[in-house]
């Protein structure tokens, strides 16, 4: 099966793509996995992206969209895949589309994970990370036993600026600009399918998986 998992920040994007494509038999292949692999293993086209990363800059989609290449020809995406983190917008949709008909495939179906934006704020605003150990708890779903104090190692816990409610209602803006044509794209396609991504992690995979199974074969 060949998938594509799309969704906002904090709607659980890379827990949901790792319980799936385990539950799927399929390898997971996320942009940041494929750069990194790339990176540490001095391929070509590593090397052309840390040039860019080392001078601050962002890495240009035809860099991005050869090594998604590359990683999708690779023995063990060709009975299915899932693809977290890419594609990000329409272009690079219409290249994914352009790709895999040269492979002789095509997608089977496009998993958006539904949650609204006060959820995603209550989720990554509640966030507290370890200064030490790195550790992340969270005020309300996984408190440390004393507040501002790791359990794990007795660091100093803090609100990364990542976290904070002005930068994440950013994100959640630039994510509603960039991806709203992407989620019509496919669903003017006709396998776009959204799933309650509210809940316990487990009851969200059943649900994921529910949907999955009818566009199975």
């Amino acid at each position: 099966m060949r998938v594509v998992l799309v969704g906002p920040p904090g709607a659980g994007k890379g827990t949901q793509a790792q319980f799936i494509a385990s539950n799927l038999s399929i390898p997971k292949i996320s942009t940041g996995d494929i750069f990194r692999a790339n990176v540490s293993g001095g391929t070509e086209l590593g090397k052309l992206a840390k040039e860019y990363m080392d001078r601050g800059d962002l890495v240009p989609d035809e860099v991005t969209v050869a090594m998604v290449r590359d990683r999708l020809g690779e023995a063990d995406a060709q009975e299915g895949f899932l693809l977290d983190g890419f594609p990000r917008n329409v272009p690079q949709a219409q290249i994914l589309n352009k790709m895999l008909a040269e492979f002789g495939t095509s997608l089977d179906v496009v998993l958006e994970l539904v949650v609204d934006d006060e959820e995603v704020v209550r989720r990554l605003a509640g966030r507290r990370t370890c200064r030490s150990c790195g550790k992340v708890w969270h005020v309300v779903f996984d408190p440390a036993s004393k507040e501002g104090v790791c359990d794990a190692c007795g660091g100093e816990l803090f609100q990364r600026d990542d976290d904070r409610e002005d930068t994440i209602r950013h994100r959640l803006e630039v994510y509603q600009e960039q991806t709203s044509p992407l989620i019509s794209f496919y669903a003017d396609e006709g396998i776009l399918q959204g799933v309650d991504a509210t809940g316990p992690v487990e009851e969200i995979t059943q649900r994921a998986m529910a949907e999955l199974r009818r566009f199975a074969d």
